[in-house]
């Protein structure tokens, strides 16, 4: 049984169980509990947890669980109405609403139901993830020296050498700012680049956390249509003429959704464009770590290329190890790097040092190498698996670019296909799927659906995920 899933049935039992004990009363030792039920002393302590977590039991370090005494009914809820009054009140003022759609970045973060396939995932299933490797690097991180102690403000010199070593061309430690993961790194940097109410082109389609953000500072995102070498260098230089943007968020490799990766051609054009334009080019380097293996020598990024500080650089360890690794970095060069460093100080102060340590001593393992290399296989194998299924079992949907990196397919449905329909009908047919609406910040020119092939245990799953789909498709026929 998933691990998950079996902590949430023994915190169930134990519940009902409860009434067994007086308050007060101690529930059986973990080791008890691990040989009645058959499951790992992490299953106890998890479900313990929970049951903590609940108010209905107490745990003593050395003694053991007990049983809180009876809750008291709680007082009747206060009315909040009148904050949609306050609310609403602020939005008039102002030039554009701040309020968040999340759904898109919920749909890739939400766990689906138990036997439900999870095709929605935004990260590597915990049979990828090298916890082996974060487990002994946490260790010996917090054995080091002054683990414990305030970084800079920065992030730790050893950190910032390193990922700057990653970078290339003229990027050196002094230019890298450690972040709480790639989201954080975004976040700051569109704050820092962008007033509330300024146009910020974006790819469309493009990454549905990356529109939260810009409309979460009051930014107007517009849409520069992206084709199998990325975006369009013509119409990325009219959306500056018509808009007066002075901002680009791009992904040129592997980008989320499309898989795109930016020609050679067309990268010195987009830095000269922006360049033409007075604008800064974010540049959200997510998936370099997750090429497959038939990828091929991958191109720089766009700040290594960069002479004039036109690029603004972020990268995170996050996608390629776990969502709890939240470790990244902002890379940028000339007077917006301090208005880069002020705005990160002020929200976050700074990465936890036990975190920075631990990221250290991971990547500088001789298991990091081995577990870049594995990822590679396994991705290559499983996006091989879901072509083949796809092509075979549901050939109505179009597959018009395989990648060769990232961790996701982009397809097309039929003319007509009622995408929403479709989730739902899929969810009950037992998989769960990430609708393609949330990528486009303007209408979209057809229905999509982006299905992940990395947060599932492996080929079988996908198979049998596929087969699903097809039976939902079949349902709305």
């Amino acid at each position: 049984m998933h691990e998950r899933s079996s902590v949430g049935d023994l915190a169930n039992v134990l519940k009902r169980e409860l009434d067994r004990y007086s308050p007060g009363g101690k529930l059986p030792s973990s080791r008890a509990l691990v040989e009645r039920f058959r499951v790992s002393p992490v299953t106890v302590s998890r479900a313990l947890a929970q049951l903590a977590a609940e108010g209905l039991v107490v745990t003593r370090p050395g003694a053991g669980a007990f049983r809180t005494e009876p809750r008291t009914h709680a007082p009747a809820p206060g009315d909040t109405s009148w904050q949609e009054v306050a609310l609403s009140a602020d939005a008039a003022a102002e030039l554009v609403p701040r309020t968040v759609d999340a759904s898109g970045v919920l749909a890739t973060l939400a766990a689906p139901p138990p036997g439900v396939v999870e095709f929605n995932g935004g990260y590597l299933h915990p049979s990828l993830q090298p916890e082996r490797a974060m487990a002994a690097a946490l260790a010996r991180a917090g054995r080091r020296p002054g683990a414990w102690s305030r970084p800079p403000t920065d992030g730790l010199p050893e950190l910032r050498e390193w990922f700057a070593r990653g970078l290339g061309g003229s990027i050196g430690a002094a230019d890298v700012l450690i972040t709480a993961g790639g989201q954080s790194a975004l976040t700051t940097a569109l704050r820092a680049l962008a007033p509330p109410g300024a146009p910020v082109l974006v790819e469309s389609p493009t990454y549905p956390g990356m529109l939260a953000i810009a409309r979460a500072a009051g930014l107007r995102p517009v849409p520069v249509p992206v084709d199998a070498q990325g975006v369009r260098p013509d119409l990325l230089a009219a959306a500056f003429r018509a808009t007066g943007a002075r901002l680009f968020i791009c992904q040129p490799l592997f980008q989320n959704p499309t898989g795109a990766v930016l020609s050679a051609e067309r990268r010195p054009d987009v830095l000269r464009i922006a360049r033409e334009a007075g604008a800064f080019v974010v540049e959200d380097d997510f998936a370099r770590r997750m090429a497959h293996d038939d990828a091929g020598p991958l191109p720089s990024p766009l700040a290594a290329d960069d002479h004039d500080g036109v690029v603004v650089h972020v990268s995170s360890l996050t996608k390629v190890t776990s969502a709890s690794l939240r470790v990244g970095m902002l890379a940028a060069r000339g007077p917006v790097s301090e208005r880069l460093r002020a705005i990160h100080v002020v929200d976050t102060f700074f990465v936890p040092r036990p975190l920075q340590e631990a990221a250290l001593e991971l990547v500088g393992a001789p298991a990091w190498s081995r577990h870049l290399r594995t990822v590679s296989t396994e991705l290559t194998a499983r996006r091989e698996a879901m072509a083949v299924a796809l092509r075979v079992g549901l050939p109505e949907l179009s597959l018009p670019h395989i990648p060769a990196g990232g961790y996701h397919l982009w397809l097309r449905l039929p003319d007509g296909a009622d995408e929403t329909a479709l989730l739902s009908a899929a969810l009950r047919a037992g998989v769960a799927l990430a609708p393609g609406r949330p990528y486009f910040c303007a209408e979209p020119p057809a229905g999509y659906l982006r299905l992940s092939f990395a947060g599932v245990a492996g080929t079988a799953e996908i198979a049998e995920g596929v087969r699903r789909l097809r039976t939902a498709c079949d349902e709305l026929t």
